[in-house]
């Protein structure tokens, strides 16, 4: 057996031949190929992302004018309340455990997951949420109404008198989706402990997986909280319990507990992964090594546990006394602490370095510098003062999509264009991807800026009238709104039509560092034919270590 000498590994030459993954087909059957898996999320989280997009563009439709005169009020809370839900069960949380599902075992140097039929049954859950919220159009009274929080006493109202109504399957919907992610953090917790590659410490491990794996650990303590709220609720709703109803003698505040226990470290589970593409991203298009390797590895441990201890700061004006209050802001404000760690870091590895700006690199900058103006407004709203002033205003709902959208989806763009080459053997068309960047870019601010002032203002969410003199920035808004809208087009196009009739992609275009990188494009069905043996540090670019070759011979 010879070997490849490369840059931070040793894998072998000698290959048999290649078992590519089977055709189209595969992606509809109970696949256990994580990489089949991975994309099944991809795509099916996608499509419910358009159809989120729909409700927002009509949200936004009713918006341009301060008169109520698109869609009925209740459509209008109903529209409310799914376009949350999808953008945040149905899109952000199922596309990152997609790239997570793809990318772990790859980067890690193992074959599969360590449950490949969990990680099966987990994704087909998914659908099951999407067709459970969307069959809530058609029952008596139409979807649920009370907001992707689902705050009782509003959330117990049930005026037509079924058993069965969109507020039932809002809930069932929920805790079918909480468990599908146990089952998933389950999985990726054991994967990422007990099956990296021989020679591969955790500090030999990639930052993305860091973040998968910090992501994860909240999921399994956190996730059963919001999980058995909402199974509480719906008991509520159809059994008469009394656990939030207060006719009964329960506590709605209390729901509240539950919900942000889990739902504020919700917005680490999905915005650390995107921490971890970003760690990936940046050295490669700069052509330097990650700064402080070691201490943004532990600052996505830390931001993990001290996402457990933030989450009354959604609860200043819920009754909450004030040494809670300041302890609460005091944790929340603590949290930046470990995020600026990594921006500084980020910063540090571009500054100086060989920039690359093409489409992935583009959406990645893109994100970190709204990721920093949202970053910003969040220090203000952990302020009591601040947060009282604007609670329940547009001001919060600007900064939660500059997380959201901003940071979240602009980076899960970045991901999508730098390993589409990998996942489909094909490359993109980079005027269509830039294009779709700057419509993007432009689009976002556009459309949450005017979010701000208008919050500033006074102008309260979750309505669909207002007072004339919030008009101006209304306007600008749903402008941005449908040009954002629009900007999905040349994504759409540029992904169908690369992947049916792109050019062949090499195994590693962007010289990247990474076992993902050292396998065909796309990989194999048990990623590796040898497991590799990881003999020196991560993220190598630019430095002069000897290569070395001899570990891998020496381990068999």
């Amino acid at each position: 057996m010879t070997n490849i000498p490369i840059k931070g590994l040793s894998v072998p030459v000698e290959k048999p031949h290649h078992e590519t993954p089977g055709g189209w087909k595969q992606y509809f059957s109970f696949s256990t190929d994580h990489k089949v898996i991975g994309i099944q999320y991809l795509v099916t989280a996608f499509i419910f992302f358009l159809v989120g997009g729909i409700f927002a563009m009509i949200l936004r439709g009713e918006l341009i004018t301060p008169e109520a005169d698109l869609v009925d009020r209740t459509v209008y809370n109903g529209m409310f309340t799914m376009h949350g839900t999808v953008m945040l069960f149905l899109w952000t949380f199922p596309s990152l455990v997609g790239f997570a599902n793809y990318l772990v075992p790859l980067m890690i140097g193992a074959r599969d997951m360590a449950f490949p039929r969990l990680n099966a049954v987990a994704f087909w859950m998914v659908p099951v949420v999407g067709i459970l919220l969307m069959s809530s159009f058609f029952v008596p009274g139409g979807p649920a109404q009370a907001g992707w929080w689902a705050y009782p006493p509003v959330s117990l109202q049930n005026p037509t008198g079924n058993l069965i109504n969109g507020q039932v399957l809002w809930l069932l919907a929920v805790a079918i989706s909480g468990v599908s992610s146990i089952m998933g953090a389950v999985n990726f917790v054991t994967t990422i402990v007990k099956m990296r590659a021989p020679g591969m410490g955790f500090f030999r491990m990639p930052l993305f997986v860091w973040a998968v794996f910090s992501a994860q650990i909240i999921q399994l303590f956190g996730l059963p909280a919001l999980t058995a709220g909402a199974v509480m609720l719906l008991l509520d709703l159809t059994v008469g319990t009394g656990f939030f109803n207060p006719s009964n003698g329960g506590n709605p505040v209390m729901f509240q507990h539950y919900f942000w226990f889990y739902s504020h470290p919700a917005v680490y589970v999905i915005i650390l992964p995107v921490f971890g593409i970003f760690s990936e991203i940046f050295p490669v298009y700069s052509r330097k090594p990650l700064f402080g390797y070691k201490v943004v590895a532990i600052s996505s441990l830390l931001i993990a546990v001290v996402s457990a201890i933030v989450w009354v700061h959604h609860m200043y004006v819920s009754g909450t006394p004030a040494w809670m209050r300041l302890i609460f802001m005091l944790t929340t404000m603590f949290v930046s602490v470990p995020t600026g760690i990594k921006v500084f870091a980020w910063v540090a590895t571009i500054w100086g370095g060989k920039l690359r700006l093409n489409t992935a690199m583009l959406f990645a900058l893109g994100a970190l510098i709204m990721f920093v103006f949202a970053g910003i407004t969040g220090i203000m709203l952990s302020s009591v003062p601040v947060d009282v002033h604007v609670n329940n205003t547009y001001f919060v709902v600007g900064h939660f999509h500059y997380v959201l959208f901003g940071t979240v989806t602009m980076g899960l763009y970045a991901a999508i264009y730098h390993w589409f080459p990998k996942m489909t053997g094909r490359m993109y068309y980079e005027g269509w991807g830039k294009l779709h960047f700057w419509l993007s870019f432009i689009g976002t601010n556009l459309n949450f800026l005017p979010m701000h002032p208008l919050g500033l203002q006074g102008m309260l969410r979750r309505v669909s009238s207002y007072a004339p003199e919030y008009e101006f920035w209304n306007i600008i808004a749903s402008l941005g709104a449908f040009l954002l809208g629009m900007s999905t087009l040349p994504f759409i196009f540029n992904m169908v039509i690369s992947w049916m009739h792109g050019e062949k992609a090499p195994d590693n275009p962007w010289r990247a560092i990474g076992l993902e990188w050292m396998v065909s494009s796309p990989p194999p069905v048990e990623n590796f034919e040898e497991i590799p043996v990881v003999i020196s540090e991560p993220y190598g670019y630019g430095k002069s270590e000897p290569l070395v070759a001899e570990a891998n011979s020496q381990h068999q």
